[in-house]
Parts: C-alpha cells; sequence; structure tokens
C-alpha cells in the first residue's frame, strides 16, 4: 500500500467523500498532521479471508435430540 502525509491545511479545501474515495481507490495510507504536532491515519480495511471449508457432517435428526 502508497503511503501518504499531508498536512491539515492541504486538506481543508477538498470535501472529505473526494478524500475518501482517494483512500480507498488507490489503496492509500493517508496520515492527516495537525499543527500541534497530532496525527490520524486512514486506511482501507483490508478484505476479510473466507472461511475454511471444514469436513463434517449434520446427523439425521438432530434438532429431535435433547441436549
Amino acid at each position: 500500500m502508497i503511503s501518504q502525509t499531508l498536512k491539515l491545511e492541504a486538506l481543508e479545501k477538498k470535501k472529505l467523500k473526494e478524500i475518501l474515495q482517494a483512500v480507498v481507490i488507490n489503496q492509500t495510507v493517508l496520515t492527516v498532521q495537525f499543527p500541534g504536532g497530532e496525527e490520524v491515519i486512514i486506511q482501507p480495511k483490508p478484505p476479510l479471508k473466507p472461511l475454511p471449508i471444514l469436513n463434517g457432517y449434520v446427523p439425521k435428526g438432530w434438532k429431535e435430540e435433547i441436549y
């Protein structure tokens, strides 16, 4: 993923929607620096891995059993 650092002043005139779309489309990690030195990191969430397929079975009549 590409990393980009910008000062808050550089983003003030841009719309939030445009900033977030650019982060997702370009798969960018955006670090926003505030005047006091604090930083906020905005990054896309990685996709989830598919669940594994397990071997097994459900016995017939399982609903009738008393647990």
